[in-house]
């Protein structure tokens, strides 16, 4: 061990952190095109999962009451949870991938090539999952009719609301994907990801690949919606996410750690 390297055991510093993500950056901007559909795919359905928990555990809650918000986003985190520990692709994580192109690590091409490859699988995988949720006959319940409740909700959301939470909740989970890094174990990592998404949920904020699953799913449900008013929450929260992570994270931490101040 050289001076100033960690103990096994104990946490990343934030400057080892920062190379730590933009090293994962450029991991993630030479994977194969098949290979990153596949594992966006899966962060898709992985973050689907969260949403349906986060369905049935407020099935019967007021949706105002803070308590069960913030049980609803500890079983949210199982999405996340799922994408560090089980490996995947996830869009808003992604963001964090501006720093190494920041620093001309990656192209902006290749950047732009991971958000794209990557937004499609989360989308694939997400609607995908809430579909086959439409088979199950959850749906056709308790469940179903809180569904429809958060789908109606997201959708009435005008532009500028969603633009602002889609941002602020980007922060947080990129926050939590910072936070994994620091970790050295399974879990560490858990509980670094457990707080800061269960505070997004909380606060009801908005993120675009959950929002895949739970339109679709309010909509399957029988939720009072249309196309135009999905695709108009997904465009605003999908740019308030990149803002968040990419220009409120990646960038902030950028300059501090691996800046010429930082350096």
């Amino acid at each position: 061990m050289t001076d100033g390297e960690p103990h096994s055991g104990d946490a990343y510093r934030p400057a080892q952190i920062a190379a730590l993500i933009e090293g994962a950056g450029v991991a993630k901007a030479a994977l194969p095109a098949p290979q990153m559909l596949v594992l966006a795919v899966l962060a898709g359905a992985f973050i689907g999962f969260g949403a349906a928990a986060y369905t049935m555990v407020m099935t019967g809650a007021d949706p105002g009451f803070g308590p069960a918000r913030l049980l609803g986003g500890m079983v949210f985190s199982l999405g996340l949870i799922l994408v560090i520990v089980g490996g995947a692709e996830l869009f808003t994580g992604n963001a964090l991938m501006v720093m190494a192109a920041v620093d001309r690590r990656i192209t902006a091409g290749a950047l732009l090539r991971n958000w794209g490859i990557v937004y499609l699988g989360n989308l694939i995988g997400a609607a995908g999952l809430a579909l086959a949720f439409g088979f199950t006959g959850l749906l056709d319940g308790p469940m179903g009719a809180t569904a429809a409740k958060i789908a109606e909700a997201k959708a009435a959301l005008s532009p500028l609301e969603a633009f602002f939470r889609g941002a602020l909740c980007n922060a947080l989970v990129c926050l939590a994907v910072w936070l994994t890094f620091a970790a050295r174990t399974v879990a560490g990592k858990i509980l670094a990801i457990l707080w800061p998404i269960s505070g997004f949920v909380l606060l009801g904020l908005e993120h675009s690949v959950a929002n895949f699953y739970l339109l679709p799913q309010g909509m399957l449900a029988g939720a009072g919606i249309g196309v135009g008013a999905v695709l108009s929450n997904l465009v605003w929260v999908t740019l308030g996410n990149i803002l968040g992570g990419a220009g409120g994270v990646a960038l902030a931490y950028r300059f501090a750690y691996l800046g010429p101040a930082g350096r």
